[in-house]
């Protein structure tokens, strides 16, 4: 337990540059199980040990985080070799780790020793269990059904860890219950805002993971009224956040993501900041002067006309012919997200210019700070650029999708999520409205010709904005497995996700022969790939747990139940 502790605080040294209070502290060696726990402060460097899984931000080093392209897959990039899911069940890793549950439970465990008030004891019990709810949904997430501990299990009762899977809307009951108890019991303010987890962050995850929950039960016909519960317990968590938490927008939509201090930026639950010569990432070199995957037709053409309307219905559409045309009088948010030129691969870069080429021609602007861009922070892995964890963006969108999930979204909804997106500073699209339980703008009903004939009209749009909102933020495969549509990843069913701009190769006289024109004509749409990523199967949905667990379970007496269509 001491190296544990060791190894703690050297790691909260290093992400929080120590500042001279907390070297103060009493030598390492004096430190032991047994007055470890006798202060607060020593609990919350306890606490820190968590944030590395939990918010990872833009990453570290080279290392990626969730944005961007992440460690994902999702249907908004156009990809020269289109990444797949899992194949063949790993004989090892893979995921299934119940570390973090352990560490948690061990976390509550010890702080019923701790010598601190009553009000104190309960904040950090709350903590402590946001932390196991945190690490049961990611399980539940990737695994579906897992056994529930509720305490650690001693070393020497090795045979109480083998233990058969739990139902997951058993499961995540408890999660529930966790995060309720966190939620009436964290702290409003705790540390310094915007970097530590509060009663805000409790609430803004409680939204975010009772969604994927409620939606998951629903739509893979698990349990309908585990759906419900989980699906009211999402909304209400927004709702109080919105509501109480104080949070609003005072920056424009791109300024939440490629800003140095995101400290002064009041939509921000939750950001990772990062410090030059500290702690930096790479993403800003990936969107400014490397090549880089670009966005797909696909998703390009989700954004709305500036009049509200999908691109097929409205008056203002100019067509794809060329960027300008494309980006004019669009959802600003697309000019926040996307550059305002092309770049295919081999194109001549103009001498000063930001952007490196891209497998599509459209390039990602959403991320890159041009004050940096050409100096060192701009071309490595030395970015400073602050990043978001969770905002209220997301809470607004979690809300609008739990309402209309629930039994449909009211007018008085939409004003309070979806319509204060579209408000922010710099925004320009006008209120969407409810008329007769379908989508209007401007006092007149609309249904994209587009829509999935399987989703209503409004919940269409409910989820158009969500991916416009949530662009490159790695949340899209979630998304799609949670509703279980990921056969939209599908890119023979679906051709525009192998689509990017449509260029006239006379007009880039340096284009690289690796860019392939559909049709082979000398114009038309890039087609990235040549070989396409089919979805044959509802497998991919859950990962396949490791054969050595399997066999491990086996070998105490337990069957460790394979996950459908993984079976061997």
């Amino acid at each position: 337990m001491q190296r544990i502790i060791i190894f703690l605080i050297s790691a909260v040294c290093l992400f929080s540059s120590c500042k001279k209070g907390f070297l103060d502290k009493p030598p390492l060696d004096q430190l032991t199980d047994d007055n470890f726990w006798s202060n607060e402060s020593n609990v919350r460097t306890f606490s820190y040990g968590f944030y590395p899984t939990y918010f990872t931000g833009y990453g570290a080093g080279w290392v990626w985080g969730a944005y961007f392209t992440g460690e994902t897959l999702n249907d908004e990039f156009g990809e020269t070799s289109p990444s797949q899911y899992p194949k063949v069940v790993p004989s090892t890793g893979g995921g299934w780790s119940f570390t973090n549950v352990r560490k948690a439970n061990i976390f509550l465990d010890r702080l019923q020793r701790a010598n601190m008030p009553d009000e104190a004891k309960e904040h950090w019990t709350g903590i402590a269990r946001f932390f196991r709810g945190m690490a049961y949904y990611l399980l539940v997430e990737r695994f579906g059904d897992v056994p529930w501990y509720d305490k650690a299990v001693p070393s020497e009762q090795e045979d109480s860890l083998y233990r058969p899977r739990d139902p997951r809307q058993e499961v995540m009951k408890h999660v529930l219950e966790d995060f309720q108890y966190a939620a009436d019991h964290v702290r409003e303010s705790d540390g310094q805002k915007g970097l530590t987890v509060n009663k805000w962050v409790v609430l803004a995850f409680m939204s975010k993971v009772f969604l994927f929950e409620g939606t998951w039960e629903k739509y893979h016909n698990v349990d309908q009224a585990a759906a419900k519960t989980f699906l009211e317990a999402a909304k209400w968590a927004a709702a109080e956040l919105i509501n109480k938490g104080g949070f609003s927008f005072n920056y424009t939509y791109r300024e939440s993501f490629n800003a140095l201090d995101l400290s002064s930026n009041n939509e921000m639950i939750l950001y990772k900041q990062y410090e030059s010569g500290q702690v930096t990432h790479t993403l800003v070199s990936y969107v400014n002067r490397e090549g880089q995957t670009g966005p797909n037709k696909d998703v390009i053409d989700d954004y709305l006309c500036a009049d509200g309307k999908p691109i097929e219905l409205s008056d203002e559409y100019e067509g794809d012919k060329g960027i300008g045309h494309v980006m004019a009088h669009r959802d600003s948010r697309m000019a926040g997200t996307f550059a305002p030129d092309l770049r295919p691969v081999g194109y001549d870069r103009p001498a000063g210019t930001f952007f490196g080429a891209s497998s599509t021609g459209y390039a990602t602007l959403k991320f890159l700070n041009e004050e940096i861009m050409n100096d060192g922070r701009g071309l490595s892995n030395v970015n400073p650029t602050d990043a978001p964890i969770i905002r209220l963006g997301e809470v607004l969108l979690n809300y609008a999708e739990a309402a209309q999930e629930l039994g449909g979204v009211t007018q008085a909804d939409l004003d309070m999520s979806i319509n204060k997106l579209r408000s922010r500073p710099g925004g320009n699209l006008p209120p969407l409205q409810v008329i007769g339980g379908q989508p209007a703008v401007n006092g007149k009903v609309y249904d994209d010709p587009k829509r999935d004939p399987t989703v209503s009209s409004m919940l269409w749009e409910i989820r158009r904005e969500r991916r416009v909102e949530m662009s490159m933020e790695g949340v899209r495969d979630d998304d799609l497995r949670r509703w279980k549509k990921l056969d939209y990843m599908d890119m023979v069913k679906h051709p525009d996700l192998n689509r990017g701009a449509w260029i006239k190769k006379s007009d880039y006289p340096h284009l690289s022969a690796s860019v392939i024109i559909e049709g082979g004509g000398n114009e038309g749409y890039i087609k990235p790939a040549s070989v396409l990523r089919v979805i044959d199967n509802d497998r991919i949905y859950l990962l396949p747990l490791p054969l050595d667990q399997i066999q491990l379970y086996k070998d105490h007496g337990v069957t460790l139940a394979q996950n459908p269509g993984w079976e061997e």
